[in-house]
Formats: structure tokens, sequence, C-alpha cells
């Protein structure tokens, strides 16, 4: 059985993302790695706690990540528009208990506890490591640098984010895990690391309605009237600002049910870079200077077979929240 690590900004549909994965008989959840992004990296630890324990995973070790881009000086506050889409505690406000668990580590300019617990993890499986991230790529880029040759020893990475064939959601160009370390993300997939790239290519056609969740306060457990509440703040927030989706996109979780499955998607394979200055500005475009390059180090996910993986992401989901 494949080991999985997700790498998480624990927004709302992080959490979705996270009981997939539990989820999933096919990988076993053997950790988690945290990052700045939809909260504080802090927050996003606490909130990646208190679901495990909701979820019945407790044993779960989390780990401190990078708590800002690579070059900024002062640790990343959340904008207000992303307290908006995700609540003020990044996960819709809905109310779950804490956990009295701690994370693992610190985050500082001394060390990361997420990079070190990777590079270790990697070294450990090697090949039967699946890695997934579905916030900025601050932590992979930081293991990159630290130790190349373990970071490629892993057997699949995939990423949630950016955008090649359709709009940005941040700006016109760049999708917002992209766009929160553009420098990141740049140096990631130009280090010939393969990986697997969901982006709003297909995260905007796997969308979750309020139909969909009414089940879940039905269910009558905490688990399920707590993910029903933080889904309907989600839901909201879409209907807001794109109402003409129906629902909220599924983005983390496809890139979960991606890395467990990947025949869920059609990808087209590049080489990809990230735009860093003007107004383009962390977008994800094909490399000019590798398009002829034999060697194409990401399969960019264009097409999904979105009954299949929405039948899937439901029924697992009653599954765990049952």
């Amino acid at each position: 059985m494949k080991k999985l690590i997700l790498d998480l900004d624990m927004g709302v549909d992080d959490a979705m993302a996270l009981a997939y994965a539990i989820a999933s008989p096919e990988v076993e959840l053997v950790g988690i790695t945290t990052c700045f992004g939809n909260v504080r990296v802090e927050q996003s630890a606490h909130n990646c706690l208190a679901v495990l324990d909701l979820l019945g995973r407790p044993e779960v070790p989390v780990y401190l990540g990078a708590d800002r881009p690579l070059q900024a000086t002062e640790p990343y506050t959340p904008p207000a528009s992303t307290a908006l889409i995700h609540g003020k505690n990044g996960i819709g406000g809905a109310s779950v208990p804490a956990s009295p668990y701690e994370p693992v580590g610190a985050t500082s300019a001394d060390g990361n506890a997420a990079v070190d617990y990777l590079i270790d993890a990697a070294r450990t499986y090697g090949s039967d490591l699946v890695y997934v991230a579905t916030g900025p790529l601050s932590n992979l880029a930081l293991a990159l640098e630290r130790d190349a040759a373990a970071m490629m020893s892993i057997g699949r990475v995939v990423v949630m984010g950016g955008a090649l064939t359709v709009p940005g959601n941040v700006s016109a160009g760049a999708e917002a895990n992209m766009a929160s370390d553009p420098e990141a993300a740049d140096a990631v997939l130009r280090s010939g690391r393969k990986l697997t790239m969901v982006g709003l290519d297909v995260t905007h056609r796997v969308v979750l309605t309020r139909r969909d969740i009414a089940g879940w306060t039905g269910s009558g457990t905490m688990a399920g009237c707590a993910f029903a509440s933080m889904v309907e703040h989600y839901i909201g927030s879409y209907e807001m600002n794109a109402p003409y989706l129906g629902g909220c996109a599924l983005h983390d979780p496809l890139a979960v049910a991606v890395a467990v499955d990947p025949t869920l998607v059609g990808a087209l394979g590049c080489n990809l870079r990230v735009d860093l200055l003007g107004e383009y500005r962390g977008r994800t475009i094909c490399d000019e200077r590798r398009l002829s390059d034999p060697d194409k180090s990401a399969l960019v996910a264009l097409t999904v077979d979105a009954p299949r993986f929405l039948s899937e992401f439901k029924a697992r989901m009653a599954r765990i929240l049952g």
C-alpha cells in the first residue's frame, strides 16, 4: 500500500481532501505537513489536528511548515478576501473541538519541521511515497533545495494549483496557490521533479451543491454536522463570487483523488514555469525555453471524469461522516 503525505493550508476544501484521503483504502495517510495560505501556518496545523480528531485519526502526526513565502521577511497574514471564502478560522467558522495534541516542531528561519519530516519520509519510503500539496509550494521548494536526491525518489507528487487553459482566480492569469509564493512554485516546476498539476482547468468542473451535502447533517454525527457547516459557508462564498458554477469547486479533494487514481484525469505533458514579474505574476505557463525538450517534468490535468469522481467523492464522504 502506498504511503501518503498531505501538505495542507487547512481551509474548507483541504478539510474535505483530508477526509477523502482517510476514507481511501488504497493509501495509508502517514503524516501531514502544513503551510500558510488559507490561514496562518499555526492555524492550519491546529485545524488539521482538530479535524483528524473529529474523523477518528488522532495518531496521524502534523508538522509545522513554512509560515511565509520564500522571499518574505514577515509571517504571512491571509487577506480579507480569503477569510471571507474560508471563514476566519479557515474551516468556515465551524465549531470543531480543539485537539489536545500539538503539532510537531516549529517553523522559523532556523528550521522547518515539515521539510525535515518530508525529507526523512522520502528517504524512508522512496517510490512507495505519494505527496500531495494543496497550498503554496514553499515546503516542497525548500525540501528540493535541501535534498534534491531524496525528493526525486518520491513515487508521485501531485500539486493542486495553477491554470493553463483557463483564467486564474486571483488575477487574470494566476491561481491562488501559485500566486501565494510564485518563487517557490517556479523553483519546483523548473527543478525537474516530475509531478501532476491539478489546476483550475479541471477543479472548476467538479462542483458540490447544497443538495449533495444535505445528508451530512442528517447523519447525526459530530463529523457530519461539522462538515456540513464548513461546506455551507464555502458554498455561500461561491454563490457570491462565482454563482455560475452552481456550487463549490472541489479543488483539493480532486488532487487527492488523482493521487489515488490517476485515471480520473487526462493530462498534457509539458515543462512549466511561473511568471515572476508584472501583471501576470503567479501565472503557470509552458516554459518557452524547454518546449522541445523530449523529457516533460509536468503532467497538467486538462480533462476530468467528473461524474466518476463526484460519485466516488460522495460515497467516501458518506462513509467517513456517517
